[in-house]
């Protein structure tokens, strides 16, 4: 898949395309079924799939410090969408500048003679320009003058108990907030994941006898409740591209039992050992077993620990 940041990076000989737009933070279902369509519609015209999305979250510039808990970063954002036959992904800065753009000017600069739209795909209650004044209607009529089609996708849902609870990024990232990774999975067609760098603890868990992969994820990433979790740790390329994965006991929290005061994300790889320090990798939540809880010592800390290990194998299959 071809990727490049800006609009001054566009390929020359990109030619006319099928464009997406979007944050698309998750890659949810209900991106998915929207990315479906584009790359669906790509096919039948001969022409490359494009999705066009932004960095860093529009809400950080709209409103400054409001930053959205950010559920894929790039590089996932970029593998997961390669996966459903995307071919080309544009990041473009989201800039006051860009926030400023009027729906027409943002049409025309972007869509026809940067990006050479020939369809467009969004969802229905889709929204851009200056105090997201454009919608379908407002696409539709400014692609038949600058000579494009528009294709307005409806919004995916799942039941949720006795709702029908529609899918969007703000109810992944409220289901991943509290832990209910059941729910999160459903809404994300597949388990979540925190990427970052593994870099050094305090090493308790190995004097314990469960080393642990102590995860730095960016900032603003979706951290789940603190707690502990079933899940599995991924070993990363430099590039982002997922690689060997293992069944893995994960721990999230401040370590209360020793006082601790930062919030870290640490995996125990059930039946493997090894020096993962400076590792790019990944950690996905499939089960919370329980709560964070503070122990008044070592003994019952690693009897907790033991009886986790066990249930962990329990969910995993392991």
């Amino acid at each position: 898949m071809l990727r490049w940041r800006g609009l001054d990076a566009v390929p020359g000989d990109l030619g006319r395309t099928v464009v997406t737009i979007g944050m698309y933070d998750g890659v949810h279902r209900g991106h998915q079924k929207l990315i479906g369509a584009a790359v669906a519609r790509a096919r039948a015209l001969g022409r490359p799939c494009l999705l066009l999305t932004f960095d860093p979250h529009p809400a950080e510039v709209v409103r400054p410090g409001s930053h959205p808990a950010i559920l894929t970063s790039l590089d996932r954002k970029a593998e997961l969408v390669e996966a459903l036959g995307v071919d080309a992904m544009c990041v473009l800065p989201f800039t006051s500048d860009l926030m400023r753009l009027s729906p027409e000017s943002f049409t025309h600069t972007v869509l026809a003679s940067t990006l050479h739209a020939s369809h467009v795909v969004v969802g229905e209650n889709f929204t851009y320009g200056h105090r997201a004044a454009g919608t379908v209607a407002t696409l539709t009529a400014e692609g038949r003058r600058f000579g494009f089609t528009v294709e307005g996708v409806g919004l995916a849902s799942l039941a949720e108990e006795a709702d029908e609870v529609t899918i969007s990024s703000t109810y992944v990232r409220a289901c991943v907030a509290a832990g209910d990774m059941r729910s999160a999975t459903a809404a994300l067609g597949r388990t979540h994941r925190v990427d970052g760098v593994v870099v050094r603890g305090h090493r308790r868990g190995r004097q314990m006898g469960y080393p642990t992969a102590n995860v730095e994820s960016a900032p603003y990433t979706a951290i789940p409740a603190d707690g502990v979790y079933a899940g599995h740790f991924v070993l990363r390329d430099v590039e982002g591209a997922s690689g060997a994965r293992f069944p893995a006991a994960i721990s999230v929290g401040t370590n209360p039992t020793f006082d601790g005061t930062r919030r870290t994300v640490e995996a125990h790889l059930i039946d493997w050992d090894g020096d993962l320090y400076g590792e790019h990798s990944g950690v996905e939540f499939a089960a919370r077993l329980r709560g964070m809880l503070r122990f008044s010592g070592m003994d019952e800390l690693v009897a907790a620990m033991d009886n986790d290990l066990v249930e962990a194998r329990g969910v995993l299959g392991c």
